[in-house]
C-alpha cells in the first residue's frame, strides 16, 4: 500500500452533502452516478457479515464466557474492561485507517488493501484470544481484533459513498444492515453450537471473518487514486483533518450526535443480556436463549431494513424514518425494564429488531449525504463510525454503574430508553436532508 505524497492542485471547494469535485476529478473522487451491481452489493454484505461476527460473537458471548472462566464473581467488571479497552482502540483505528485509505494509491484501489490487511490481523488475534491464559492477554488480543476489524470496517464503509449513487443508498444501506445483523446472528449461533467452549467460538469467528472478505476482494473494482491527485502528505494537516467544525458543518455534527446517542441506548440494552438471561430470567441455557432472542431480532431487522431503506429512496425522505425507528428502539428497552420475564424478552427482541433495522438502513443513507468532502470520505465515515465505537466504551461503564449502584437491570434498561429517545429528538436539527 502506498500513500499519495506528491503535491498537486486540488479544488478546495467544499464538497458538501455528496457534491462532486469540480474539474479534474478522478473516478476515485467523483460523485458516483452509476448504479452498483448485485455482485458488488453481495460482496459488501458478506464483508459486513464477517466483520460483525468477529465483533459481536466475542462481545455478546465468548468474552463473557471467558470472563466467567477467569473469575465468576467479577465477570461483569472483566467484560466491561475488555469491551471498553477494545472500543477505545476502535475510536482511533476507524477514522485513522479511513483517512489512510483516502490517500492510498495502490493499483488494487483505495479500500481493498485495508480490507484484506485488517481481516488478516483480526483473524490472527481472534485465534490468539482462544488461548489467552490471563485477563491481560485476553484484553490485549481483543484490542488487536478491534484494530484489524476496524481497518476493514472503515474501508468497506467508505466504499459506499465512493461507489453508490444517492438514490440507491437507502437500498444498499438496508442490505448492509442485513449483513451486519446476520453477522450478529452468526455470533449467537456460534455461541449456541460450541456449548460454552469459547475457544472453538473464537475459531469460528476467525474463519467467518477471513472467508467473508474474499468475494468482495476478487470483484471489488475499486477506483484507483492516481498519484499526484492529492496534496503532499503533511502530518500536521493530516491530524488537523480529524476535527470537523460543528459550526462549519452543523448537519454532520448533529448526525454524529444522534447516531452516538442511539447506539449508546442500544449497547446498554444488550451489553449484559447474557447475564440478564442467566441471573434475572434464570434461563436454563443462557447461550441458547440468547440465540433465540438474536434470531427473533435478526428476522425483524432484515425485514424492516430491506423495506425501510428502499422506501426512503422512493419518497426522498430520511428523517421521519430515523426519528420513528429511534423511538421504537427506546420502547424495546422499556419493555425489558418493566417486564423481566421470558415472553417480554422475546417481544422486546422483536420490537428492537423492527426499530433497529429501519434505523440502520436509513440513518446510514442520511449520513452519507452530510459528508463534508469527497476527498475525505474514508476519514469522515471513520469519524461517523466513532459514534458506533464510542458507545462500546461509554455503555459498559454506565451499565456497570446502573446494575451495581442504580438499582439493577431495571435502571439499566430505563437509562437505555431515555438516551435513545434523545437521539430521536436531535435528528430534527439536520437541515440539508429531508
Amino acid at each position: 500500500m502506498s500513500l499519495s505524497d506528491t503535491p498537486a492542485p486540488l479544488d478546495p471547494a467544499r464538497q458538501g452533502h455528496g457534491a462532486s469535485l469540480q474539474g479534474g476529478a478522478t473516478a476515485a473522487l467523483a460523485e458516483p452516478t452509476r448504479k452498483v451491481t448485485a455482485r458488488w452489493v453481495t460482496g459488501l454484505v458478506l464483508v459486513n457479515v464477517g466483520i460483525n461476527a468477529a465483533f459481536f460473537g466475542p462481545i455478546q458471548i465468548f468474552i463473557g464466557l471467558q470472563a466467567i472462566s477467569f473469575d465468576e464473581a467479577n465477570k461483569e467488571a472483566i467484560l466491561s474492561l475488555a469491551t471498553a479497552c477494545g472500543a477505545a482502540v476502535s475510536l482511533v483505528a476507524n477514522p485513522l485507517f479511513g483517512a489512510l485509505s483516502d490517500r492510498t494509491t495502490s493499483r488494487f484501489g483505495r479500500r481493498s488493501p485495508w480490507i484484506l490487511a485488517g481481516a488478516v490481523l483480526a483473524t490472527a488475534a481472534l485465534l490468539a484470544m482462544s488461548g489467552a491464559a490471563t485477563v491481560a492477554l485476553m484484553v490485549l488480543f481483543w484490542c488487536l481484533v478491534q484494530l484489524g476489524a476496524n481497518a476493514a470496517y472503515a474501508a468497506i464503509t467508505a466504499a459506499v459513498p465512493d461507489r453508490v449513487p444517492v438514490p440507491q443508498r437507502g437500498k444498499v444501506g438496508g442490505l448492509a444492515a442485513m449483513g451486519q445483523t446476520l453477522g450478529i446472528l452468526f455470533g449467537a449461533v456460534f455461541g449456541a453450537v460450541v456449548s460454552g467452549n469459547f475457544m472453538v467460538g473464537y475459531w469460528l469467528c476467525a474463519a467467518a471473518l477471513l472467508l467473508s472478505v474474499l468475494p468482495y476482494l476478487f470483484h471489488s473494482d475499486d477506483p484507483v487514486l492516481p498519484k499526484g491527485v492529492l496534496p503532499r502528505f503533511r502530518l500536521g494537516v493530516f491530524l488537523r483533518g480529524f476535527w470537523i467544525s460543528p459550526r462549519h458543518y452543523p448537519d454532520f455534527a448533529w448526525a454524529w450526535l444522534t447516531r452516538f446517542l442511539v447506539n449508546v441506548g442500544n449497547q446498554l440494552s444488550i451489553v449484559y443480556l447474557l447475564f440478564f438471561l442467566r441471573d434475572i430470567l434464570k434461563h436454563e441455557n443462557p447461550p441458547a436463549g440468547y440465540l433465540v432472542l438474536t434470531g427473533t431480532y435478526t428476522l425483524m431487522v432484515m425485514i424492516t431494513a430491506v423495506v425501510a431503506g428502499p422506501w426512503s429512496d422512493r419518497v426522498g425522505r430520511r428523517k421521519p424514518f430515523v426519528i420513528g425507528s429511534s423511538a421504537i428502539i427506546a420502547m424495546a428497552a422499556l419493555i425489558l425494564a418493566l417486564f423481566p420475564v421470558w415472553p417480554a424478552a422475546l417481544a422486546g427482541a422483536a420490537i428492537l429488531g423492527i426499530g433497529f433495522g429501519a434505523y440502520l438502513a436509513v440513518d446510514f443513507a442520511l449520513l452519507t449525504q452530510v459528508l463534508p468532502l469527497a476527498s475525505d470520505r474514508g476519514k469522515d465515515m471513520g469519524i461517523i463510525n466513532v459514534a458506533n465505537s464510542l458507545p462500546q466504551v461509554v455503555a459498559p461503564v454506565l451499565a456497570l454503574v446502573a446494575v451495581t449502584s442504580w438499582g439493577g437491570y431495571r435502571s439499566l434498561f430505563v437509562t437505555a430508553a431515555v438516551i435513545g429517545l434523545l437521539g430521536a429528538v436531535f435528528v430534527v436539527k439536520i437541515k440539508s436532508v429531508r
